[in-house]
């Protein structure tokens, strides 16, 4: 088996890149807006500190010792920008979805970083500024290293509230993106149902099967057609069916199909019960299905059989579409090969993210085989 025919993975690389190229905007925009937040921040802190003393008559004691809080204003220019990045990561990292578990780990990074800033400024005045007359004991301090904790808690607060409005609005993006993706697949699965070489074959076998006088499989084929057509137009597809559903409309399809090829094709499905209730995609079988019988009956001439089975693995939902195929392709590949496919790996890719899989190819000689690895959702 040569390495193009090995299983891959179908990833539109179109879509790819601009995924990555509106993650990477959304990311250099909150650095950005962090940036200028944080500098906005120190500067009215520092502010409003610089004002306090001042009018709270500080440093008019020049000849008795003084804290050293202060004392450098590069010194703490330095140490606040170090100190409020740290704490920035330690909140991008530790964050979770629930706020009251956000504030508890605001303050206790707060904390931290206002304990290691005051004791790393305090031993940096302790070597460097050793013959100035200033105060290094805790007790000395112990104003300015709490209203150090409360400037860190506060700008962790602040920073905390900058990345969930980045979240909600990053969370609009995706949700608008799936919709409009769920729109597109719905236009795609609509114009491939809906084609006039699906239909033009279909009334063509009908008209053949009047001329033959099988009169019962024509009306049959024609039931099945207008059941098919009449769900696939009423289908919402902001909404996910149940894997039965699911499968009872391509039942309809391969019904239709089936009148077709009744000699040369057959349908197997294997799936527990309990594995019918899951939710899928809608319509996110009809182009495995249609490309199963397109290339596979239509690349035969001998008997096609089309397996499609769905298991539960703990919480994944496993669908695979199976179908016969000539033991070795000659020849380019078939006009449209694919294209179906690569259609229900953008659908996922928008709809689950990287939490989903979708590969296809042959599985082993004379087998093509489409598998889906979804999340297991039942409600």
């Amino acid at each position: 088996m040569t390495k193009q025919s090995e299983d891959h993975f179908y990833e539109p690389r179109e879509e790819e890149a601009i995924a990555m190229d509106v993650g990477l905007q959304s990311r250099s925009a909150l650095v950005r807006e962090a940036f200028k937040l944080g500098v906005t921040y120190l500067f009215l802190t520092a502010l409003i500190f610089g004002v306090t003393a001042y009018f709270s008559g500080a440093g008019l004691a020049e000849k008795s010792p003084q804290g050293f809080a202060g004392y450098s204003t590069l010194v703490d220019v330095f140490s606040g920008f170090l100190s409020l990045f740290v704490m920035s990561v330690a909140v991008w990292n530790l964050r979770k979805s629930k706020m009251i578990y956000n504030i508890i780990v605001c303050f206790i990074v707060a904390t931290a970083v206002a304990f290691a800033d005051f004791f790393a400024s305090r031993e940096f005045y302790r070597i460097f500024y050793a013959s100035e007359n200033l105060d290094l004991s805790v007790s000395g301090n112990v104003q300015d290293l709490f209203m150090c904790w409360v400037a860190f808690f506060g700008w962790s607060c602040v920073f905390l509230t900058l990345l969930f409005s980045f979240d909600v609005r990053d969370r609009e993006r995706r949700l608008a993106a799936v919709r409009e993706e769920a729109l597109s697949a719905q236009m795609r699965a609509l114009r491939y149902q809906v084609n006039p070489h699906f239909l033009f074959n279909t009334l063509n076998s009908i008209a053949g099967l009047i001329e033959e006088g099988s009169s019962a499989r024509a009306e049959q084929m024609v039931l099945s057609l207008s059941t098919f057509l009449r769900t696939t137009l009423t289908l919402d597809p902001f909404n996910d069916v149940r894997l039965s559903e699911e499968l009872t409309l391509q039942e309809e399809y391969l019904e239709i199909e089936h009148q077709r090829f009744s000699d040369r094709m057959s349908f197997h499905i294997d799936m527990p019960d309990d594995v019918r209730g899951a939710l899928v995609p809608s319509l996110i079988l009809q182009p495995l299905i249609e490309n199963a019988i397109k290339h596979g009956v239509g690349a035969m001439a001998g008997r096609v059989n089309i397996w499609l089975s769905a298991r539960r693995e703990a919480d994944r939902l496993r669908v695979i579409v199976e179908n016969s195929m000539p033991i070795e392709m000659v020849g380019p590949k078939p006009v449209g090969m694919g294209v179906g496919l690569k259609n229900v790996a953008g659908r996922l890719r928008a709809r689950f993210k990287s939490d989903c899989q979708f590969s296809a190819g042959p599985a082993e000689p004379g087998v093509y085989r489409a598998a889906l690895d979804l999340p297991w959702r039942t409600e």
